[in-house]
């Protein structure tokens, strides 16, 4: 999925470079996490060179350190911005912090670190992948199956798009002890917005996925892993909003949950407008539902009735955050278990090239009905539209010449979603609906 190097740059650059938290460790386990040492062996997964037609490149390793943020994700603690950020929390050091380490780090108890096991190496192979100590020798036979290294050795299973968009919402999004509080943007994190299916694809590859890899494992189409994710994603946040943990700070609530350009820009800049699908009026902080409108547009093809029921409760859960009107946690917990019955159907669905002109539609509708008013949800419609570009492409459901003119109107999504501070909603609907007619 190219994109134009703007907006890769913005992603990668003021996102994962800085100090967005990078995948989380896989879900608590008590088994020993050997290190990425121990899979980074020559014959393994160290080869300074790919190697073709065995279904392993095995140099997984040297992709990881030499071009994945992830490997980074410790040191850049280390650099001037995660000092900045400690200081202004009025901690040692970020590298010693479990708020920071948690999401920076394969950050496991001492007593389940092995002999090769080092902090530093931040995101490593078992964040993702889950604590070696049971399946790294079977694995090492290549004679195990990999779905059988799943059921019997605990190997997590990146390949599923389920599994993959709990593990990497869990800090790309925040859950449980893995959150970036308002508190710790306010001393300098950058915002973290988060779209599977577009992290996927600017993630350095260590895989291919060729006839081996089609044998062993669930390749599922982008578009899938952008639709479950999104799920996913306001499930978690809806689970955050009724931790007990997360209440904020004083007579504050914890303000991360809101939309951050609904108070941070000019007062002077007369930006706002109503939005029927929030129910709010003018000086109100609104909850932040980028991922929730985008959940809308892909429920009105795929399961109207629950769109129906998403767009009701959101409602709402908007006005028990921001009016008072109800119970938020209630609110909250009906919202997230409708995304969690979304995800689940969407995982075990599959998606035509109908569905994907359906979705489009439906995203630019969402414009005229006024979501894009706020800059998270055009940047997320705008992950949104490659994602599906992406998807009908790869799966060759559209010809060169329509591959060109969506490819001209997704960049005119990217210029006017470049910068947060410039966005002007009438461009960028001018752009979506671009889109719109580049898919007849």
């Amino acid at each position: 999925m190219k994109r134009p190097s703007t907006f890769l740059g913005m992603l990668v650059a003021a996102l994962l470079l800085a100090a967005l938290p990078a995948i989380a460790q896989t879900p608590p386990s008590t088994d020993v996490h050997l290190g990425v040492a121990s899979c980074a062996g020559g014959p393994c997964h160290g080869n300074t060179a790919g190697v073709k037609n065995t279904g392993v490149l095995q140099n997984e390793y040297l992709t990881w350190q030499r071009l994945d943020k992830h490997a980074k994700a410790f040191t850049v603690l280390q650099g001037e911005l995660g000092k900045r950020i400690a200081r202004n929390l009025g901690i040692p050091a970020a590298e010693k912090a479990e708020v920071c380490l948690n999401c920076h780090a394969d950050n496991v108890p001492a007593e389940q670190r092995g002999v090769q096991f080092q902090i530093a190496d931040g995101v490593g192979c078992e964040s993702c992948h889950g604590s070696s100590q049971k399946w790294l020798g079977a694995h090492a036979t290549g004679k195990v199956p990999h779905a059988q290294l799943v059921s019997d050795y605990g190997l997590y299973p990146t390949d599923d798009p389920m599994a993959r968009a709990k593990l990497c919402v869990s800090c790309h999004v925040g859950s449980g002890n893995r959150f970036v509080t308002h508190r710790i943007m306010g001393a300098g994190h950058p915002r973290m917005p988060f779209e599977l299916e577009t992290f996927t694809q600017i993630e350095p590859a260590h895989y291919q996925i060729d006839a081996i890899y089609k044998k062993r494992k669930t390749v599922a189409a982008g578009v899938q892993f952008w639709a479950v994710g999104q799920a996913v994603a306001l499930e978690t946040l809806m689970t955050s909003l009724q931790d007990p943990g997360h209440k904020g700070d004083g007579v504050f609530p914890e303000l991360v949950f809101f939309d951050c350009d609904a108070c941070h820009h000019p007062t002077s800049s007369l930006r706002w407008e109503k939005r029927a699908s929030s129910g709010l009026g003018p000086g109100l902080p609104h909850l932040n539902d980028a991922n929730a409108v985008m959940l809308r547009a892909i429920a009105a093809r795929i399961d109207p009735a629950a769109g129906a029921e998403l767009e009701k409760t959101i409602l709402a859960l908007h006005g028990a955050l921001s009016e008072g009107k109800g119970v938020p946690g209630t609110d909250a917990k009906a919202v997230g278990d409708i995304a969690h019955r979304l995800a689940v159907s969407f995982a075990g669905h599959s998606f035509t090239r109908d569905d994907m002109k359906a979705m489009v539609g439906a995203l630019v509708t969402r414009g005229t009905a006024g979501d894009y008013a706020d800059y998270a949800a055009a940047e997320q419609a705008t992950m949104a539209f490659a994602s599906i570009i992406y998807t009908l492409k790869t799966d060759n459901l559209v010809d060169a010449g329509q591959a060109a003119k969506l490819k001209t109107a997704l960049d005119q999504c990217y210029a006017a979603t470049q910068k947060e501070e410039a966005y002007e909603p009438a461009k960028f609907i001018t752009a979506a609906e671009a889109v719109g007619r580049g898919l007849p």
